[in-house]
């Protein structure tokens, strides 16, 4: 089966430089050089996290004023009750390091999110980012990768059960209008950003 998309920008080339090499029945994710980070986690998810971290905190900022307590947004099926105890950076690595699929992934499910926001005016939340964020890899990982695993073992990484994360997948893609291409050039508008705001951690 080949990918329906492979739009790779060259700022981000050394990402998938190569065709990604098996590892028995997974893909092993290829990472650029020079954007590790002492403790091998890949400087663009740390870019990654920044800016959606940045993003929550604006806006439970936002929504801790007055003037906006009667503005808060409805609750979606991605909301918790709570905010889990792993922070984003924390709930991104653990998805690279389980779920196997292409570093490119990360960078389109980013995006995807950004769709879905301004698709929807839903405002990222440490109530529904994780979800966000679990879901968003598995249909980028469904979308560009060769192979990638179930919605039940993506339940596991992310913390949820198999029908959540079913339920999950759909609404999402309903969200997006299952609107899943992303163009060269909008990919390479992404990598520059990340490259951007990766320099400065």
């Amino acid at each position: 089966m080949k990918r329906k998309t492979d739009a790779i920008h060259p700022l981000c080339s050394k990402i998938e430089a190569k065709k990604q090499r098996k590892k028995g029945n997974q893909l092993a994710p290829q990472v650029p050089e020079g954007w590790k980070t002492m403790a091998s986690t890949p400087r663009f998810l740390l870019a990654v996290a920044s800016l959606l971290e940045k993003s929550i905190q604006r806006n439970e900022k936002l929504f801790a004023s007055s003037f906006a307590s009667s503005q808060k947004d409805s609750i979606t099926v991605f909301d918790g009750s709570k905010a889990p105890n792993m922070n984003v950076r924390q709930y991104m690595e653990r998805i690279f390091k389980y779920a196997s699929c292409s570093t490119s992934c990360f960078v389109v499910a980013y995006i995807y999110i950004e769709r879905f926001v301004q698709g929807t005016g839903v405002r990222l939340t440490s109530l529904n980012i994780h979800r966000l964020l679990i879901t968003s890899v598995l249909v980028a990982a469904k979308f560009m990768d060769y192979l990638c695993h179930n919605n039940a073992y993506y339940a596991k990484v992310g913390g949820v059960s198999t029908a959540e994360m079913n339920n999950l997948e759909m609404e999402f893609l309903f969200n997006l209008d299952f609107k899943l291409h992303v163009t060269t050039e909008v990919y390479g508008k992404y990598c520059q950003q990340l490259e951007r705001v990766g320099r400065g951690l």
